[in-house]
């Protein structure tokens, strides 16, 4: 995958964070005993015009860690079967450090300080990331440790909306339920409903610090 060209002046728009748009699905709800098994992000640039569009999107199936519970309604809630040979997945700590990496690399190219995890009831996702992040003792994680923009609140105020796939319906984003519950299709919706939103709002106020030259 090319590169995406990062603009500096999203530093400006959310005090030196780097909006990075999150999705795991799981094998229950405990982030501390529950397996995680899909992640992955989509990173988020600014034009010349102050408006925000996704960049990049990586994923990874991921295997249960040793001793992780998998809750039967959840893995029939989100069809995955955890140890499928064709899922092709890797190891919690494999797929953190490919994705960490490719969000230090988009902080650093948009002159940011630091990723924050956008996501839909954003709390779920942070909980897991931290309890993965816990389990393999990896150092430099380039998210916020608790701060979050949760597309459920802004939804809510946009549209009278939260659940994804009726705010997505609101903003014009096409859905397909076929598709969705799966890491790297409710995540590249996520940032598109991020980003039309954010985008309303400037598009009301215009002459914003970070639009200016």
């Amino acid at each position: 995958m090319t590169q995406a060209s990062y603009s500096p002046a999203i530093a400006k728009r959310f005090r030196g964070f780097l909006p990075v748009v999150v999705d795991v699905e799981t094998g229950g709800f405990d982030a501390k005993t529950d397996a995680l098994l899909e992640i992955a992000l989509v990173t988020i640039r600014m034009d010349q015009q102050g408006l925000l569009h996704p960049a990049e999107t990586h994923f990874h199936h991921v295997l249960p860690f040793p001793g992780a519970n998998l809750e039967p309604k959840a893995l029939e809630f989100n069809s995955i079967d955890p140890y499928h040979p064709f899922r092709m997945a890797v190891t919690e700590q494999k797929a953190l450090q490919d994705l960490f990496g490719v969000t230090r690399k988009a902080v650093k190219a948009s002159g940011c300080n630091r990723a924050i995890l956008v996501g839909h009831n954003a709390f779920f996702d942070l909980a897991f990331l931290n309890a993965a992040v816990d389990r393999t003792g990896l150092k430099r994680n380039p998210f916020h440790p608790f701060s979050t923009i949760d597309t459920v609140s802004l939804s809510a105020l946009a549209f009278g909306q939260t659940v994804l796939a009726r705010a997505a319906d609101c903003a014009g984003i096409p859905w397909d339920s076929a598709q969705a519950h799966s890491a790297i299709y409710d995540t590249e919706r996520t940032a598109e409903l991020f980003c039309t939103i954010v985008n309303r709002w400037q598009e009301l106020s215009p002459e914003q610090p970070w639009t200016s030259p």
